[in-house]
């Protein structure tokens, strides 16, 4: 896994912007998070070819802070498939507006879930149709 450049397909940008702040001014985490954990579930069900449910996050590193007005882009990997589960590596990237500099600001392991219509775990290979 590189600081240099992003791992993965991009899966999001988006701008964070001042209703997203923590007391301190950044940006707040769990704002990076979900954004984080939109990406992932959008990656995981395009793979799962159906419905999936966040099932643990591990390894959350926020190495940077995020600014209001910074550029967010997260970016997805498909590392594992089980059978009924896909774990991905999710990275979150940031350049400050009008900057060109892109710096990783938080990565994590995402594990998903693959739910069929009973909403219960299904095999990653059937849809959920």
């Amino acid at each position: 896994m590189s600081d240099d450049v992003p791992t993965g397909e991009l899966a999001l940008k988006i701008v964070a912007m001042p209703a997203d702040t923590n007391p301190a001014g950044d940006i707040f985490g769990g704002w990076l998070m979900a954004q984080m954990d939109l990406s992932a579930g959008t990656a995981a069900s395009d793979r799962a070819h159906g419905r999936t449910a966040t099932a643990s996050v591990s390894h959350l590193t926020f190495l940077r802070p995020v600014k209001v007005g910074d550029v967010v882009s997260v970016y997805t990997k498909v590392i594992r498939v089980g059978r009924t589960s896909i774990s991905l590596q999710v990275e979150a990237w940031a350049v400050q507006r009008g900057r060109a500099d892109l710096h990783k600001v938080t990565s994590a392991e995402f594990v998903m879930v693959a739910i069929g219509k009973d909403g219960r775990p299904r095999p990653v290979d059937q849809p959920d149709g």
